[in-house]
Formats: structure tokens, C-alpha cells, sequence
């Protein structure tokens, strides 16, 4: 998969007339090396690539990234990346714009004298579409997260704090072959639930309320995120009523996400659909966003999404909520796979309309 990833690379550098890019962002080291360390630049040119990094890491990335000549610093990173670069012959090169700190950009800049470095890549568009490594690897995040959500049910009952929920989530995952949370664990209940990212403190949650919790799993570095809210007991009917809205509206969201549907149009049909029973007002967060190596990837379901057309291959969420401040909300979210004809929800843990006994 690292070849092909590559590959799509060098067209970059060649359709921008670039000899080469410095590579520096976390997560693209891994996409376009296969190497999981820190402390590390990709110098790729348009025939070569060189992993710079140090001591610590040279062995497993000897291992991880093949393709790579390992270059071991010593006295800098930056100025071991300038050296490679000067030795590859390039002139003109690039550097990811949304990840270069600016102290690194100057002082590369200083040592890369002679070198045209000031064209600014945003190598995140090339991670839109997924591979059939990395869908395979999502689902798997998905499951685990599924098996945390059925394993938290029998947990959840009035006493209990919302930190207690999340460690329950997280430890599930965990045992379950989660390499760790894949974004901080959001437990809201009560009156919390209208935070739509209120992670969990040490409220305890009392009887008739609902928890709502947002969660994911990180495998093999990528990421799943899911979103689920039950009542603790019996429900009044408002809760229902809103509950089953919200549902119906993700539900619908599902069979809009298709290739070649735009990410403003999915976003809107939810709004007109939850502005029919006068609930649109309280969503004000998009319907969705793609996910992978990071949390929060494009493209986008919302108002302000440049998405014109979905793709097969590539991630979603639907996550559609109600906040209503003084008396709580909800969300449901599932991760999506936009497919050849269509959609998938990889998180398929149960999303009706969830009561826990008391007894």
C-alpha cells in the first residue's frame, strides 16, 4: 500500500513542478512510510525517499518503512533533514504548511540556502479516499468500539459517575485490542447532555436521565468514533419524542451519503427534516465529518463543506444531535463507508431507543 501512497505523492510533485517535499505531520510519517515513531522527517523526491530520525528508532524503522533509506541524526534533526535534501539534488521543495512549525520552517529555510522552499503542500487531501488496508483496519476499530457499548449496558445504573462509565468504555476497548482512545471519551448525562463535547467528570448519574457517550477505538493507528445515548430507567415522553427525531434523521442521513452527493446537501436535508418538529434550531454542529489516521479528517457533511461530490472509498460520520440547554440532549453517530452504490455504518452496535432496568 506504501508504494501506491507514493506513488500518488510523486504525481503531486510533478504535476507542481517540486523536486521533493519534507514530510513532518505525525500522522502522513506513518501514511507514506508505514513507520510508527516520532522525531522523524520523510525527505521524498520524485525518486527517492529517506527516513531521518535518530537512535531510538532506527531499528523499527528499518523494519516498518522498507522502501526508506533509514538516515540516523545525531546533532539535529533539521540539520540532518537539509543535509539529505542537498544530497537528493533538490532545488525546488515543498513542506506541509498545515504541520511545519514556523521556528522549523526558518531555520530549514536558513540551512537549505540555494533551495527554493517555500511552496506549502497540504498532503492530508491524498488521505480522503481509503485503501482496503486501512477500511479493514477501520472496521476492526468499529467492532471493538461496538464491543465496548454492549459491555458498558450491563454497567451503567444510577450511582455510578460519568469518569466510571468512560474508564468502563475505555478499558473494554482496551482488552479488546484498542491501542488507546481514539479522542478523549465523552460521557454527558442530565442536564450535561446539551454539551455536545462534554467529556466525563465526576457528575453521578441519577435515574431518568440520559447518558450520552462518544467514543472510539484506535487500531493499527486508525481511528472509529461512535455515538450512543440510553435513558437510565424509565423515559418520559418528551425524551422519547426527541430521541426518536434525532434517530429518523440519522437514519435518512444514511441513505444520502452516496457517491456523489455533497457534503452541504446531506447536512441540510437533516436540518429541514429536524426543523419540522421545531428541534433544527438546537443542532449546531455539522452532521459529520471523516476520520482515519486522525480523528477530524475531510471531507466534511455541513454548512460550510466543499465536499461536491462523495466518493466511494472514502469515511464519513452521522452524527446528528439535539442540545437543549436546561434540559439535556442527545446524539447518535455512526462511522460510514460511502461504497460503490451507496453507504455502510462499520459501527453497528444497537441505536433504538435504549431504557436500563433499575432493578
Amino acid at each position: 500500500m506504501v508504494e501506491s501512497r507514493l506513488a500518488a505523492l510523486r504525481t503531486m510533485l510533478e504535476e507542481q513542478g517540486l523536486d521533493g517535499v519534507v514530510v513532518t505531520k505525525y500522522v502522513n510519517l506513518h501514511y507514506f512510510s508505514g513507520f510508527r515513531g516520532d522525531d522523524t522527517t520523510l525527505v521524498i523526491t520524485r525518486d527517492k525517499a529517506a527516513l531521518i530520525t535518530d537512535n531510538r528508532y532506527t531499528e523499527q524503522a528499518g523494519i516498518q518503512a522498507p522502501l526508506y533509506e533509514v538516515v540516523e541524526q545525531q546533532d539535529g534533526l533539521l540539520a540532518k533533514t537539509a543535509e539529505v535534501v542537498k544530497s537528493f539534488g533538490c532545488r525546488k521543495l515543498a513542506f506541509e504548511g498545515n504541520a511545519l512549525i514556523y521556528d522549523d520552517y526558518k531555520k530549514l529555510t536558513e540551512l537549505l540556502e540555494g533551495v527554493e522552499f517555500s511552496t506549502s503542500l497540504h498532503l492530508d487531501k491524498l488521505r480522503e479516499i481509503k485503501d482496503a488496508e486501512e477500511i479493514s483496519h477501520i472496521r476492526r476499530a468499529c467492532a471493538i468500539a461496538d464491543t465496548a457499548f454492549a459491555d458498558v449496558l450491563n454497567f451503567i445504573r444510577p450511582g455510578v459517575t460519568e469518569i466510571a462509565v468512560a474508564a468502563r468504555l475505555e478499558n473494554a476497548m482496551r482488552e479488546n485490542g484498542s491501542e488507546k482512545p481514539s479522542f478523549t471519551t465523552i460521557v454527558a448525562s442530565g442536564l450535561r447532555g446539551s454539551l455536545p463535547h462534554g467529556t466525563a467528570t465526576d457528575k453521578v448519574i441519577e435515574a431518568g436521565e440520559f447518558v450520552t457517550m462518544d467514543f472510539g477505538a484506535m487500531y493499527q493507528g486508525y481511528c472509529s468514533d461512535i455515538t450512543r445515548t440510553i435513558c437510565v430507567g424509565e423515559a418520559t415522553d418528551r425524551q422519547r419524542f426527541i430521541y426518536n427525531k434525532v434517530l429518523e434523521a440519522q437514519k435518512m442521513a444514511l441513505t444520502l451519503i452516496k457517491p456523489g452527493a455533497a457534503g452541504k446537501a446531506v447536512d441540510q436535508a437533516v436540518r429541514e427534516a429536524l426543523d419540522k418538529d421545531d428541534l433544527g434550531q438546537y443542532f449546531g454542529h455539522g452532521l459529520g465529518h471523516s476520520l482515519g489516521l486522525e480523528i477530524h479528517e475531510s471531507p466534511r457533511l455541513s454548512k460550510k463543506s466543499t465536499c461536491e461530490d462523495l466518493r466511494p472509498g472514502m469515511l464519513v460520520t452521522d452524527e446528528p444531535g439535539v442540545y437543549i440547554p436546561g434540559w439535556g440532549g442527545l446524539r447518535i453517530e455512526d462511522t460510514v463507508l460511502v461504497t460503490e452504490s451507496g453507504s455502510e455504518a462499520l459501527t453497528r452496535a444497537n441505536k433504538e431507543f435504549i431504557e436500563i432496568p433499575l432493578n
